[in-house]
């Protein structure tokens, strides 16, 4: 692992500062993290619930910041394709926890799971498959 916790929480306040207050890395470790979501009333949509796209963008910053766990701070590494299954409806007021593996870590190609967990409940709400282009050396 070449990027720990606390490098990739400076990460993500340097290069990607608009975000940076939605997400913090509570765990990292060979393929594989733990994000934690802390969700606002702008993640939530009728229903007291947080949004699809919400829950979307927590999976990709995972398995994005989990690959560059293992490869260091590559921000150009570019997601080329995602699915994702939502099961459940998380609750708003409750931080939302994405559980990510990496699959595959290739020179020009990576593959993670995403599961998205409310915290304190062990029963998924949303499943994504994400895979990523590394950008070349040089």
């Amino acid at each position: 692992m070449i990027m720990d916790r606390n490098a990739l929480n400076a990460f993500l306040d340097s290069d990607f500062a608009e975000v940076a207050q939605m997400f913090r890395v509570d765990a990292a470790q060979d393929n594989a993290l733990t994000l934690r979501l802390l969700p606002s009333p702008a993640h939530l949509r009728p229903g007291g619930t947080v949004s699809g796209p919400t829950l979307f963008a927590l999976a990709d910053v995972a398995v994005y910041l989990t690959i560059l766990s293992m490869i260091g701070p590559k921000a150009l590494t570019v997601t080329t394709n995602a699915g994702m299954d939502f099961m459940r409806k998380p609750p708003a007021g409750v931080d939302l926890l994405c559980e990510t593996r990496l699959l595959k870590l290739g020179r020009v190609l990576a593959v993670g799971d995403a599961l998205i967990y409310a915290e304190g409940n062990q029963r998924p709400v949303a499943r994504a498959s994400m895979t990523y282009s590394i950008p070349p050396e040089g």
